[in-house]
């Protein structure tokens, strides 16, 4: 007899059944996925196993080196400009633009990555991870040899084109390939190459900065992309058995179906807001392009709305699912404590070098304690869940925990004391704890909460709102630094040198690090106490988006993780399922 397919009435935790959902949304650098078959799962995909009986034969052995290549990467590159990008920003004397080498990788990861799935549907999974890799080590290549920032930025870009496809794609194809006994323990093995590329990037970032140059952080990642795709081209062989393959349709109207038009307007009301934030922290806030980007940023993000809720066919933010009382909770919770902590993460790495005077490689190493924690939230949440069966608590604590980490942060960077690492290290480690913790129970808040129709586009809007987050995050914190920097710089400079000097000193120092040897030692007082001061408004900022979080986690609904035959409550992005019942 077929086994029944799964409803919002099968139980979530059971041990027979795996999760898919953390399979087709890798985590970001503090997430993870839950880590075995013991763990809290989410609901099954209706006849995966007819699905599964239908792909023939693969070598693991051969497809998942492939495949965890990938995973590496992409963990590791979101943090590996991190510890270098202070000698990146001196090199090229642009260190006032740095934030945009995160910000262009990010925005377009998240406009790229929710269209994945569709377009692997239409195409086949084989070649969109292969177009993936290749863009990605093009980007890559472009950034280890750029001659500019601003070509940087455009490679940074780029590769974030074909960084959202890897990640996205790596996950589709292995719950693919794997049979579904066997994908807790994949899984696993997935999360441990995971942690270990996002441990690895800020240390190797900062290494090669100080040893053969920055510039190899993201050139050595050339070979080792293209060697991912070598395997996937020789060992790959999956027929295109999806439905949207088998259908009659013209490719044209499967194309057309992807909301392409979404995509390219959340990219542009984004990198509007960024470039206002930009300008008005460099330059002025009354500035001509900041008077036009900022409204012209409100109205491309209202069109998006309206886009998503009028005009796309098959939009990847449904208005039903973000506008549910219980998942939008949850989604502004990971917005705001990506963003937090991802402020954190790229000007920590700032603090240790303009202020402490540490080289890339040894600020890179301070950076650990924030991804141990990370890891061990994560994974902790996932046992925590298991044996209560709640979330709702946990959650809230947990994005307490960030705001509590915030504190030693800010009070020991120069508020108390700026000589003692150990109580920044220790802030680092609860900041991440917390933030691992939160990002795993909102995932299986959502899933608890989203019915089986909706599970997986929850999920992917889940993502693209940490995405968001992380972008928004870093440009904020730029634009608080960058502002308070120049004003004080200003301020405690005349004076003390001529007012001819003012304007070139304040330049030369946001551009490079490198010139604070070249100032008297009166001056670099001055310019390092305003470092000082100034890089502690994103710590200030992560713990007010810590108790953003947590104001919004206040609002998850909790829903019953154990059940023996009672049936979940519906939720409301289930409304029209449950009309037709």
């Amino acid at each position: 007899m077929a086994a029944a397919s799964p409803s919002e009435t099968t139980p979530l935790l059971s041990s027979s059944s795996s999760s898919p959902s953390d399979l087709h949304h890798p985590p970001l650098p503090h997430t993870s996925s839950i880590p075995d078959d013991d763990t809290i799962k989410p609901l099954l995909p209706p006849d995966e196993e007819n699905i599964l009986a239908d792909v023939p034969a693969v070598s693991l052995a051969a497809v998942l080196p492939s495949l965890m290549i990938g995973v590496f990467l992409a963990a590791m590159d979101n943090l590996i400009v991190a510890s270098a990008y202070g000698r990146i920003g001196s090199d090229l004397h642009e260190l006032s633009k740095t934030s945009w080498i995160a910000a262009a990788y990010l925005v377009t990861t998240t406009s790229i990555q929710p269209l994945y799935g569709k377009l692997s549907d239409i195409f086949g999974r084989k070649a969109c991870l292969l177009f993936a890799y290749v863009v990605f080590a093009a980007g890559s290549g472009w950034c280890g040899l750029a001659r500019s920032m601003d070509e940087l930025i455009v490679g940074r870009a780029v590769a974030g084109v074909g960084g959202g496809g890897m990640t996205t794609l790596v996950a589709i194809l292995m719950t693919d390939v794997i049979p579904l006994q066997k994908r807790g323990t994949w899984q696993g093995i997935v999360n441990i190459v995971f942690a270990l590329g996002a441990s690895t990037g800020a240390p190797l970032g900062g290494l090669l900065a100080d040893s053969v140059g920055w510039r190899w952080a993201f050139l050595f990642q050339v070979p080792a992309t293209l060697l991912a795709a070598l395997l996937v081209a020789v060992f790959l062989n999956i027929p295109h058995t999806h439905a949207e393959a088998g259908s009659t349709a013209t490719t044209w109207s499967k194309f057309r179906r992807v909301d392409f038009l979404g995509a390219a307007t959340l990219v542009s009301a984004v990198l509007t807001l960024l470039i206002a934030l930009d300008r008005g922290g460099n330059v002025s806030w009354r500035d001509t392009t900041v008077l036009v980007t900022a409204p012209l940023s409100a109205a491309l993000f209202c069109a998006f709305a309206f886009i998503e809720a009028r005009v796309a066919s098959d939009p990847f933010a449904p208005p039903r699912i973000v506008l549910d009382r219980g998942l939008l909770s949850c989604f502004l919770a990971n917005l705001f404590a990506f963003g937090g902590f991802f402020a954190v993460m790229f000007y920590i790495p700032l603090y240790f070098q303009a202020v402490r005077g540490l080289t890339a490689s040894q600020s890179g190493l301070r950076m650990v304690p924030a991804i141990a924690g990370s890891v061990t939230g994560s994974l902790s949440s996932g046992i925590i869940m298991q044996r209560t069966g709640k979330y709702y608590a946990l959650t809230v604590v947990a994005y307490s925990l960030v705001i509590v980490g915030a504190v030693p942060i800010v009070l020991f960077t120069g508020v108390l004391d700026s000589g003692h690492y150990t109580p920044v290290a220790m802030g680092l480690a609860v900041m991440g704890f917390g933030s691992g913790i939160g990002v795993t129970s909102t995932l299986i808040a959502l899933i608890a909460r989203s019915g089986s129709r909706d599970q997986a586009v929850a999920t992917a809007v889940s993502y693209l709102f940490r995405s968001l987050g992380s972008v928004v995050g870093v440009s904020v914190a730029s634009t608080l630094l960058q502002g308070e920097l120049r004003g004080r710089l200003r301020s405690e400079l005349e004076g003390l040198v001529g007012r001819g000097e003012v304007d070139e000193i304040v330049r030369k120092v946001t551009g490079s690090l490198e010139y604070l040897g070249e100032l008297k030692p009166e001056v670099r007082r001055v310019v390092v106490r305003a470092y000082e001061e100034a890089v502690r408004y994103p710590f200030m900022m992560a713990a007010v988006f810590g108790a953003m979080a947590v104001a919004a986690s206040l609002f998850i609904i909790e829903e019953p993780l154990r059940r023996d035959k009672a049936a979940t409550p519906p939720s409301e992005s289930d409304g029209d399922d449950v009309q037709e019942q």
